[in-house]
């Protein structure tokens, strides 16, 4: 057999097992995750008392959302018609919160990115097609927001909203009227710590790369977040063991469900940035603080001008 058609069977079984190990690894997370659904479900892993970070499991997920979504939406119990979700800053969708809503669930989604690569890659993927999904390219500030979601079709009272835009993540999820989400999960910033309710004050076209060299100033406080939250009708349940998503619910579809305080919720997050974008070396600890300090930033409650 000629070498050139060797070699190229030798990459083609490269990639097959290769492929085959992700596959087996998934179908193992997933049959893992359905079996502490079906826990949940039965009363006995989770109770009121019980950290969220309990039901993680991670298949499309950047860390465990993806166990904690279904365990929320088996304790609550949605409604006809509510299996529809929203989610901004998705990349290319390969990792996301709702992928896993879609895939296992057959929930119908919106998705928005500000890469037209990224929401291209999506329309030509075969999620595209094979389920009830709009992907849209658009930069999403805080006056647009309500346009894009009703423009694709989504209007009133659905299942999630999952907001992730490393930046002016407070101020969209304010601007939101045209969808009443169930749950809505929204990125926080874990180096603003759990007490000062504080976000990066409003810049439409804030891009987090760009704002400054450490990638980490962005977005708003946990306890930011939860005072919106409180202003819109939603109880803080708690965060991801990763540190970076906060989970809030309509406070009339609590159940079992138990709020709790920003402090008492909040997760400091482990992961890091790199120092320089052609560099292998991350910030870590204490430093990440250090990089960010005296930075401008905005007080939810008083409105005033503070610093990191």
């Amino acid at each position: 057999m000629k070498k050139w058609l060797v070699a190229g069977l030798e990459r083609v079984t490269a990639r097959t097992v290769e492929q085959q190990l992700r596959d087996s690894s998934q179908l193992a997370s997933i049959a893992a995750g359905i079996g502490r659904v079906n826990a949940i479900a039965n009363n006995q892993r989770l109770n009121s008392a019980s950290p969220l970070s309990d039901a993680e499991f991670k298949v499309y997920s950047q860390f465990g959302d993806d166990g904690i979504i279904q365990h929320l939406i088996t304790v609550i119990g949605l409604r006809k018609g509510e299996d529809v979700f929203v989610e901004f800053g998705v990349e290319n969708y390969m990792e996301s919160n709702t992928r896993f809503l879609l895939v296992n669930n057959n929930w119908r989604g919106l998705v928005i990115d500000g890469s037209e690569r990224n929401i291209d890659f999506v329309r030509r993927h075969e999620v595209h097609w094979k389920y009830d999904l709009t992907a849209v390219h658009a930069f999403i500030d805080a006056e647009n927001i309500n346009a894009l979601i009703r423009d694709a079709g989504v209007t009133g009272g659905i299942g999630l909203l999952s907001v992730d835009i490393d930046g002016n993540d407070y101020w969209v999820w304010k601007a939101i009227e045209c969808i009443d989400p169930v749950i809505v999960i929204s990125e926080f910033n874990s180096l603003m710590g759990a007490e000062r309710p504080i976000t990066i004050p409003y810049d439409p076209k804030f891009v987090r790369s760009q704002a400054h060299w450490s990638r980490m100033y962005y977005g708003a406080s946990v306890a930011a977040l939860c005072h919106l939250a409180n202003a819109k009708g939603y109880a803080f349940i708690g965060c991801n063991s990763a540190g970076n998503n906060a989970y809030f619910i309509k406070r009339e579809r609590m159940r079992d469900l138990r709020e709790i305080k920003p402090e008492a919720g909040y997760v400091e997050s482990k992961f890091r940035e790199r120092e320089k974008v052609d560099s292998l070396d991350r910030i870590r600890g204490g430093d990440r603080n250090r990089a960010i300090a005296g930075l401008p930033v905005v007080n939810v409650v008083t409105g005033q001008a503070e610093t990191l």
